[in-house]
Order: C-alpha cells, then sequence, then structure tokens
C-alpha cells in the first residue's frame, strides 16, 4: 500500500500467533525489498506493520536494531471487551494512578 501524505510504501503483515524473530526478519526482508526495488527516488523509507497476538519489546528491539525505526509490531485483541470488562479497567486504572 502506497500512503500518499507519508509519501512512502507501507507494507503490513496480519499474525494470528505471537511475534516471532522470523516475523520480524520476514518483514525486514519486505521493506528492504520495497526500498531497493519499488520505492522512487522522491519516496520515503518503506514503513512496515506487524500486527500480532502477542509481543516482546525485548525482542523486536534486539532484532531490529537500527531498522526500529522503519519497521513497528503491536498486539490485537480477537474480540471487543464487554461494557463490564472496560469500567473494570477504568477502575484500575484510575487506583493505579490515585496511588503513584
Amino acid at each position: 500500500m502506497y500512503h500518499v501524505i507519508l509519501k512512502c510504501y507501507v507494507v503490513i503483515d496480519l499474525k494470528t500467533h505471537r511475534l516471532t524473530h522470523n516475523d520480524l526478519g520476514q518483514m525486514q526482508l519486505y521493506v528492504n525489498y520495497f526500498d531497493q526495488e519499488v520505492k522512487m527516488g522522491n519516496d520515503n523509507p518503506t514503513i512496515g506493520l506487524i500486527l500480532c497476538t502477542e509481543k516482546s519489546d525485548a525482542m523486536v528491539k534486539y532484532t531490529l536494531g537500527s531498522k526500529a525505526k522503519q519497521i513497528f509490531a503491536s498486539q490485537y485483541q480477537f474480540h471487543l471487551p464487554t461494557e463490564a470488562e472496560l469500567v473494570k479497567e477504568l477502575k484500575r486504572e484510575i487506583k493505579q494512578i490515585e496511588y503513584q
């Protein structure tokens, strides 16, 4: 996908499992390919976005190194929380803020 405002390609990969270093390496391959073979001279560097069920920030940091500015990993939920779950989470957050 090409993002007109950012003037760059955005590669999105949806994973149905916990993020692995293999997933990050695969995205690195895609981003490098787009940067070397597809993007034009006036385009900004390609952005990679991996959506997964779970991730480890430390693994992302150490696997990507300097590429961490171009490749992002984020968790998604399979379902939206119920109203009761949202109320419970808000109360927990308020208590935590008050405690600090």
